[in-house]
């Protein structure tokens, strides 16, 4: 049996789906509103200690981390097959997957938060219950985090250097799709399966003028949106009103974040 500890519109969380959904894997579902922070019960952070989506348990075994969690996937159910058995193409997708859990996962929070998430907590929270939540934040880091993205939102002092390291994400898969029909070879892997949700949350927040130059992006986002699983696993999961809410807000960043990105 396969539980999943998810939530409809986090992109850990479609990364898993997207891969479940390729290996024709079906799952006992476990929904979560993340800005109501159900994800931090007690009983989860027994599976998940850091209260975080999304958590795979196959029988009695427990997985967490979406990137270690698709390799289990991967290794369980083989076919069909999201890593070649060719070396070399296998560390081509290797190197996607790396660094969206060192910087991309990171840099899509930045955005999510400062243009849209602040929004969510503001109309749950109120303004000053949120900003009193956050100056009482014991750990530094999600503090700082917090204060940048949450209550300076488009002044945020992480969006320049987000908007750069998108730009260069851009840049290195239109270089891959040059030579490949997929990001790490002819075939389809966990690396189209892992850079699926950051593209798409970019398109959701009216970014898709990001890659206008790179018409081969374009094409490859087209073909993920055509297969059986992109359906299954994320367009019957979305949440319309975040995604409303994600087209108003971007819609209305989209002059500073252009002129950022010049």
């Amino acid at each position: 049996m396969i539980e999943l500890y998810h939530n409809g519109m986090s992109t850990c969380s479609q990364k898993v789906r997207l891969a479940l959904t390729e290996k024709n894997q079906e799952f006992k579902s476990h929904i979560f509103n993340l800005r109501a922070g159900e994800h931090k019960n007690e009983a989860y952070l027994k599976l998940n200690p850091k209260g975080v989506v999304p958590t795979l348990v196959h029988d009695t075994i427990v997985i967490c981390e979406s990137t270690v969690i698709n390799e289990y996937i991967d290794d369980n159910w083989p076919a069909p097959p999201l890593r070649t058995q060719d070396a070399f193409q296998r560390a081509r997708m290797r190197i996607w997957t790396k660094q969206l859990d060192e910087g991309v996962h990171a840099m899509g929070g930045v955005l999510s938060f400062a243009l849209v998430f602040r929004h969510e907590l503001f109309n749950l929270k109120g303004k000053e219950e949120t900003e009193k939540m956050i100056s009482n934040l014991s750990n530094p880091e999600q503090k700082h985090f917090m204060t940048e993205n949450v209550i300076k939102g488009l002044n945020s002092s992480f969006l320049p250097g987000d908007i750069t390291r998108y730009k260069k994400l851009i840049v290195d898969m239109d270089r891959e799709l040059a030579e490949t029909k997929w990001l790490a070879g002819n075939d389809y892997s966990l690396a189209d399966v892992g850079l699926t949700p950051y593209i798409l949350r970019l398109y959701h927040l009216q970014m898709a003028w990001m890659w206008s130059d790179f018409p081969r992006i374009g094409d490859w986002f087209e073909r993920v949106q055509e297969r059986s699983n992109y359906q299954n696993a994320v367009a019957n999961w979305y949440n319309e009103d975040a995604i409303s809410l994600m087209a108003e807000k971007g819609g209305e960043a989209e002059p500073h974040l252009k002129n950022m990105s010049a």
